[in-house]
């Protein structure tokens, strides 16, 4: 059995979206398996943007931060989920990510190019979902984003094996295509990948 942490990217904290739909099917499938289930959900938090590079590195950091730090160490696979905004994650959750997976937590810099990956033995799931088709994301733009988002965040922190959900066209997918969807994310839950 594995500890799951679930990271709800959807900035939106009081409307219910199709992001927290997948959430909750991953999250019930994966306990209805046996494993434990947390989840944070972005959107409910009050994040502030960083804006210096010794803020980043020395300053101190808001109260999410520990409790972040905290679900990510005691995880054996995260999964994070969000909708894709001018071609990329929501701010708020680049926000997080920069506030959570400082130096001396996700990484250490070794001085010049070197550095050590922390949080290796983990793996990640990538929830996106997008108005245009997936295909269209994956081949026309090359998934760009979401490869910035493997290669430099989660795999530069050694989170690997890394694997992908894009969901397209979610604003005209009909209760039959978001059930799919919703079965699949239960699945995926169930079978911690």
């Amino acid at each position: 059995m594995k500890n799951i942490l679930i990271i709800q990217g959807h900035p939106d904290g009081v409307e219910p979206h199709f992001c927290h739909a997948l959430a909750n099917a991953y999250g019930e499938g994966a306990v209805s398996a046996g494993h434990t289930v947390h989840t944070i959900d972005l959107g409910r938090l009050d994040i502030p943007m960083l804006r210096s590079k010794k803020e980043w590195e020395t300053g101190t950091p808001p109260d999410f931060v520990k409790d972040g730090q905290e679900k990510i160490l005691e995880a054996d696979h995260i999964v994070f989920i969000y909708p894709l905004w001018m071609g990329t994650m929501p701010a708020l959750m680049k926000a997080w990510l920069e506030h959570v997976l400082r130096p001396d937590f996700a990484f250490d810099l070794e001085g010049g190019n070197s550095w050590t990956a922390n949080l290796k033995g983990r793996s990640a799931r990538i929830v996106v979902t997008m108005g245009m088709p997936a295909t269209a994301y994956r081949w026309f733009f090359f998934a760009h984003s979401l490869k910035s988002f493997e290669r430099n965040i989660l795999k530069f922190s050694g989170i690997r094996p890394v694997r992908w959900s894009l969901i397209g066209m979610v604003d005209t997918k009909n209760s039959a295509g978001r059930e799919a969807w919703v079965k699949q994310m239960k699945a995926d839950g169930a079978a911690a990948r």
